[in-house]
């Protein structure tokens, strides 16, 4: 019996197998979408910042930095999660509804909060179900065939599909205007944040990292690592219900963690193969550790009772170092590397 997993391609098309006439063709096709998804994204949400600037759009800052991962961070995780995962017909369903999805969750944004609005989230919900649905398969196809087969890396790609499922749902309640277990605005909409951003994409690139450093042999404390980023952004969230300690021990665990996965990603990215990616997984390395360092002193503050560090003023630093700094460039890096590869 095999001790690794296989990619999610059906055995008749794994890449070893395939045609050599249709992988160039399929692999550039692949890229071409990611490439064309993430960049009329990236314009999509510039001239909505623009708009809101203008006071045109009724969109604050919060609503900014979500909109932000359906446009950009979430077609750059699913093309990255192909490269090292492979994929399945649910992520290829996913892939194909994502344009659609985003340009409802824009949609649910721009509406008041209602019943109109919460109906175009689930627009988005959908596609944050599809990627979910297909980790849950990922991980009951391995359990069900060898448990010592389910390698971390694949592990954690997984947990990244159920962390935006999890963001997905929180979306839809905030615009639906539902206030779940009596938590207010804007915690509701900073929860879909939270599990976009430190959840999905951190999840992603903790995996390629992870995959990255067992290709070198080096770094293999990654593999208990990467499960703990994947998993603990749940904990945190069950914090803000359960009880402040609960919160503030989470999440310092959570800031802990991230901030050695990006000791990691500086360390891997400098061994990079592609002079792109080697600076661009610096920045993400420098932003993220300087955005974990802003999340511990909000936590402490927070707990302590002090208004040192407010929600918007972590929404316009720590959310966009996160967001940008490191969400966005530690993709990007990462994409531009694992595409080197055969």
């Amino acid at each position: 019996m095999n001790t690794t997993l296989e990619p999610r391609n059906s055995p008749s098309l794994r890449p070893e197998t395939r045609p050599q006439s249709i992988r160039p063709l399929r692999t550039q096709r692949d890229n071409r979408w990611a490439a064309t998804c993430a960049t009329a994204g990236a314009a999509v949400w510039a001239g909505i910042a623009v708009l809101a600037r203008a006071a045109i759009a009724p969109l604050g800052a919060i609503e900014l930095l979500f909109l932000f991962a359906p446009l950009v961070i979430v077609p750059l995780g699913m093309e990255l999660s192909r490269e090292i995962a492979g994929s399945d017909p649910l992520n290829s369903i996913a892939r194909r509804l994502q344009p659609p999805g985003a340009a409802l969750a824009v949609l649910a944004m721009w509406l008041p909060p209602g019943r109109r609005a919460g109906l175009a989230a689930m627009g988005w919900l959908l596609v944050c179900l599809l990627l979910a649905g297909s980790g849950v398969v990922d991980l009951v196809r391995a359990l069900w065939t060898d448990a010592k087969s389910l390698r971390a890396m694949r592990f954690v790609v997984d947990m990244a599909g159920f962390d935006l499922a999890v963001g997905g749902v929180w979306l839809v309640a905030s615009r639906l205007g539902m206030r779940p277990m009596g938590i207010q605005e804007p915690i509701g909409l900073l929860t879909a944040v939270h599990f976009h951003f430190a959840g999905f994409a951190t999840a992603i690139i903790a995996g390629t990292t992870l995959q990255f450093a067992e290709r070198r042999g080096e770094h293999l404390w990654l593999k208990y690592l990467a499960p703990l980023v994947a998993g603990l952004p749940c904990a945190v969230a069950a914090g803000f219900v359960v009880s402040p300690v609960l919160k503030m021990v989470a999440a310092l665990l959570f800031s802990i963690s991230v901030a050695a996965l990006a000791m990691a990603v500086r360390a891997c990215g400098r061994k990079a193969e592609a002079d792109p990616a080697r600076i661009l997984l610096q920045v993400a390395a420098g932003a993220i550790f300087a955005g974990m360092v802003l999340a511990g002193a909000y936590l402490i503050a927070d707990y302590a009772g002090s208004d040192a560090l407010t929600i918007p003023q972590m929404a316009r630093t720590h959310g966009i170092l996160n967001a940008i700094g490191f969400c966005l460039p530690g993709l990007l890096g990462w994409l531009v590397e694992t595409s080197r590869r055969p």
